[in-house]
């Protein structure tokens, strides 16, 4: 006994009431209750009713009564317990007296309908049309509505909170407790929806129990107790409508309670505080009210004083509030002249770091309608080909670009979608979920009925079209790629062409902290005691801008430690690392080749280029030169890709800086050699010529 004693000390009584009460319910539709104990749940059941409706007038959130849903159950299995209960007693001593069923059905049926049982039916009849076909039925449609709304919403919600997580305007406490409430909410307006379907029950079952007893009472009445058959339709039928007042006015309150709590807008004001704010802080509004309301009260044979009274306390009210507003706004003028003021003994509010908003390195902004495609909960699947582009750019290039945040935008299109490196805009597009882009690589042999648009990776002609066109547009020589794909090819474009300005500080450091659990001793010995953390982090833009991948990353730091004693010119040091590692810039641009197709400058225009290096007068070449060089190498490029080569140019070491910053932007699928950067194992054979009829 003493372990069951210990026990039962640490359950707490609270914990046992849901419980209890359940089990009191159900108890109460089989076992028979007295007419005092039916009183007392009765009474007991009309005022749960006032409280919930208290509660929901007065809360400020939905979610603050989240328990409504239980509690709209609850409630509705008690009143119907109730009813099956005094149904009970209605049919076994209804023969013996208007109080056979307790007082408070007696009183019902004599104080509210007047011991009239026409009028008790109407009204019974009224109160359930206007809680079943009003009240519930907009409060469970406002409840549907309100719930696919709220799960429409979050992912744009979820999206929110990691944005702002990701800025740091949060921590990682208020982004969890925000996505409970934001579940929490779906959760509550999905149940609310459900339980408005025990209300609407409920009121039918009302009308079905007032029937049943009044058939029941009349047969018992007549056949068991020998009641003239006035006598017993006067009264079962006022018992049954006394027993049924009672049950559906706390079921018009209840349902009254669950349409303020569904209809409740986001605001941190009860009811109260709302209507009072919203209804009667407008003079303008009052004034025009009473002046209606005072025109219609002067019409002959109208009750003068009552529109006139109402006309009056209108006006009355709307000259308190026009006081009252203009007192508030002179105030606040005042005060505003008063804290324009410099003063001393308020001294102003400091900035802070808190103020300064940080960058993001990658960013992606999507439309409303492009949502799902980076949402968690509907298995976004651009979020696993963006893990997949950032793995396989770590592999190619050799470190690792930062992560892409991911935010929606509703100042662009819905479709649309725009991709940032630190805050700028460097691509943007069109996509549609559930389509397919068609790109002609222009060598179709038809079109395709669809979206025309053009290919925003490659700039390809393209055409959006539906998916049951997939097939044919391949047929006539697509290719036909998902909404994802062409978002991640994009990206992985975009990256992969600015990875130089991917490549921080930070991220070296990542590479230096990687490679030195490979080779501590050549990191410690070389970085950044011998090859500053500036100079190595330069070295590798300008390779990473050159096409270069950086993977071979011990031969990079040990030929910059070779060459750090004589320069410390980016370019030079550039360069003795590019021909350090000529096989694999070689491999790239060739892979497989003995011998490399390769384009060179007319020996003249190779002359005045050097010189104009040699002169280090800067500012770059002159115009009537760059443009003819630009027009050469653009011309004869062209021949080439036509012939299948690849458009390398090679050149002397002291002009390959300067040719490759030039013709990286207008012909970014040149790539530009020096004679260094040729293995010895390889021949070259010269396929054209730039500058040539340029002499």
């Amino acid at each position: 006994m003493n372990p069951i004693l210990e026990q039962l000390k640490r359950v707490k009584l609270t914990s046992l009431a849901g419980p209890g009460l359940i089990i009191l319910i159900l108890t109460m539709m089989v076992l028979p209750l007295p007419p005092v104990l039916l009183d007392i749940f009765f009474t007991f059941n009309i005022a749960v009713s006032i409280i919930v409706l208290l509660v929901g007038i007065n809360v400020r959130q939905p979610l603050d009564f989240s328990a409504f849903p239980a509690v709209l159950l609850v409630t509705t299995l008690l009143r119907l317990s109730l009813n099956v209960a005094s149904s009970r007693v209605i049919l076994l001593e209804g023969h013996a007296g208007p109080d056979a069923a307790g007082k408070v059905i007696e009183s019902f049926a004599h104080f509210l309908v007047g011991g009239n049982v026409a009028i008790g039916i109407v009204v019974f009849i009224i109160l359930t049309v206007i809680n079943f076909v009003v009240i519930t039925k907009g409060a469970g449609r406002i409840a549907e509505v309100s719930a696919r709304f709220t799960l429409d919403a979050m992912p744009g919600k979820q999206m929110a909170i990691d944005a702002d997580l990701n800025a740091g305007l949060i921590g990682e406490d208020d982004a969890r407790r925000r996505r409970q409430v934001i579940a929490e909410e779906a959760n509550f307006f999905g149940a609310m929806d459900g339980a408005s379907k025990f209300v609407r029950g409920d009121a039918m079952a009302g009308v079905l129990i007032i029937v049943i007893n009044i058939v029941g009472g009349l047969i018992v009445g007549i056949v068991q107790h020998d009641l003239a058959a006035a006598k017993a339709a006067e009264t079962y039928t006022l018992l049954t409508i006394g027993d049924g007042l009672v049950a559906q006015i706390p079921s018009l309150i209840i349902s009254t309670a669950a349409g303020i709590v569904v209809s409740r807008v986001g605001t941190e004001k009860d009811m109260s505080e709302m209507l009072l704010g919203q209804l009667f802080t407008q003079p303008s509004v009052l004034y025009i009210t009473a002046g209606v309301i005072g025109m219609i009260g002067l019409i002959p044979n109208m009750p003068h004083l009552s529109f006139l009274g109402i006309a009056g306390a209108f006006a009355y009210l709307a000259r308190k509030m026009d006081k009252r507003q203009l007192a508030e706004k002179e105030a606040s003028t005042t005060s505003d002249a008063l804290a324009a003021r410099p003063s001393a003994e308020s001294p102003s509010v400091e900035v802070g770091w808190h103020d300064v908003q940080h960058v993001d390195q990658l960013g992606l902004e999507v439309g409303y309608r492009l949502i799902p495609l980076v949402d968690r909960t509907q298995d976004g699947e651009l979020l696993r080909r963006i893990r997949g582009i950032r793995k396989k750019i770590a592999q190619e290039l050799g470190f690792l670009v930062p992560p892409v945040h991911i935010r929606d935008n509703l100042e662009i299109k819905p479709n649309a979608y725009r991709i940032l490196l630190k805050g700028v805009e460097l691509g943007r597009g069109e996509a549609y979920i559930g389509q397919f882009l068609a790109i002609n690589p222009g060598r179709v042999v038809g079109s395709v009925q669809g979206i025309e648009t053009t290919d925003p990776a490659f700039g390809l002609p393209a055409v959006w079209i539906d998916g049951g066109k997939r097939e044919e547009a391949q047929t006539l020589g697509y290719t036909v790629v998902d909404t994802s794909t062409v978002v991640a090819t994009h990206i992985s474009n975009l990256l992969q062409t600015h990875s130089a300005e991917l490549l921080g500080r930070e991220e070296v450091q990542a590479l230096i902290d990687h490679l030195s659990k490979e080779s501590p001793k050549l990191i410690e010995d070389l970085v950044p005691k011998v090859v500053p953390l500036g100079i190595l982090q330069k070295v590798l833009q300008q390779l990473l801008g050159d096409g270069i991948h950086i993977r071979d990353f011990r031969t990079i730091i040990e030929t910059l430690a070779d060459h750090m004693a004589t320069t410390q010119d980016v370019d030079e040091l550039t360069s003795a690392v590019r021909t350090a590692l000529s096989r694999i810039i070689v491999q790239q641009l060739f892979p497989g080749e003995a011998e490399l197709p390769l384009l060179t400058l007319d020996p003249a225009l190779e002359n005045v280029l050097m010189q104009a290096v040699q002169s280090k007068t800067g500012g770059g070449l002159e115009p009537g030169l760059a443009e003819n060089l630009l027009a050469s190498a653009a011309t004869e490029a062209e021949k080439v890709e036509i012939q299948g080569y690849n458009p390398v140019l090679l050149t002397p070491p002291g002009l390959r800086p300067l040719l490759a910053r030039f013709l990286r932007r207008p012909l970014p699928q040149m790539r530009v050699i020096s004679h260094n950067e040729i293995p010895d194992n390889k021949t070259i054979r010269i396929i054209a010529v730039i500058g040539a009829s340029k002499g």
